[in-house]
């Protein structure tokens, strides 16, 4: 099966597995759960599946859960009678009912309330729905695939996510790596990214000073694909000259840097994700004596996803 990747960028072995996964459950009906950190591209994955699917011809409906208001969630999945609530002035169809035939791509699962939760399991359940002021049950036929950046398994321990839930959205389950343990398609969406931005901004911008890109691999890509998305368009509205180099780069991917923690703001003193990691890996080593082998072991790890951070966090033998 021809498997519709507008928008993926990827050759490397980690990517070559998704997208086996990802041609063997697309043309069922199975409900699929897409992990992984920020940044990685689950939304395009959804899109993939539903694009490959036999329902691509229907409805693609995407509701980020942690950005809808928790006061107006339930009215926005499932939809309200006229007079369900105040300034309920009229009815509306909910985002499940307009994915009816189609499919629903829930981002951010693991943000929901456990109420708005109990009925997401009665749409898996019974493929059904009550709009909030009705006693009118709704059918609706759609495809659910869920994505979460969040240990959902943690979560159920904690009483925060519904077990039953979670075990129904657990059939097939992808996870996305992130960009750090894939440095093998760094140029390939480095390229895509600058040619991209070349054209939108009009730019006479021929081609990425090699440097650039070993500069890109050495750094460890806390927001994932995302990230790079914004540092090559800064990059290519910032360069003057026929070939992007590394003056077009951020501070914080200078050579001359000490270090690549990102510049905070003066409002935000809080530790990036990046110096939690570099401290753990540096803590780590050091009660090991510097045994890397050792130390990937505890981490849990490989020692060569272990050497490629200690490269990018400029890691010293006696640091």
């Amino acid at each position: 099966m021809t498997i519709d990747l507008t928008g993926i960028i990827g050759e490397s072995p980690r990517m070559q597995e998704i997208f086996e996964q990802l041609a063997l459950a697309a043309p069922t009906d199975a409900t699929v759960l897409i992990l992984g950190e920020t940044g990685t591209g689950k939304e395009l994955i959804a899109r993939a599946i539903h694009h490959t699917s036999p329902r691509r011809d229907d409805p693609f409906v995407v509701v980020n859960c942690a950005a809808i208001p928790e006061t107006l969630l339930e009215s926005d999945l499932f939809g309200h009678e006229r007079g369900a609530f105040t300034g309920a002035l009229s009815r509306k169809i909910g985002r499940f009912a307009m994915a009816h035939g189609g499919t629903i791509f829930l981002d951010e699962i693991g943000e929901l309330p456990l109420p708005i939760q109990a009925k997401i399991l009665r749409v898996l359940q019974f493929k059904e729905v009550e709009p909030l002021g009705s006693n009118r049950i709704q059918k609706v036929d759609v495809r659910i695939i869920a994505a979460t950046h969040r240990n959902l398994s943690d979560d159920v321990r904690e009483g925060r996510f519904r077990e039953d839930l979670y075990y129904r959205l657990n059939i097939v389950v992808l996870t996305l790596p992130p960009l750090r343990q894939r440095l093998e398609d760094i140029p390939l969406l480095a390229y895509h990214f600058f040619d991209h931005f070349v054209q939108k901004n009009n730019r006479s911008i021929h081609d990425i000073d090699p440097k650039v890109l070993q500069l890109l691999r050495r750094y460890p890509w806390p927001g994932n694909i995302r990230e790079l998305e914004n540092v090559i368009e800064r990059a290519v509205i910032f360069c003057t000259g026929p070939t992007l180099t590394t003056e077009n780069l951020p501070d914080y991917l200078q050579p001359k840097h000490t270090g690549f923690t990102p510049p905070q703001t003066i409002d935000d003193r809080e530790p990036s994700l990046m110096d939690l990691e570099r401290e753990l890996i540096f803590r780590t080593l050091e009660k090991m004596d510097g045994n890397r082998q050792q130390a990937a072991q505890i981490l849990g790890i490989s020692q060569e996803e272990l050497d490629f951070k200690l490269r990018a966090y400029r890691w010293q033998e006696n640091h």
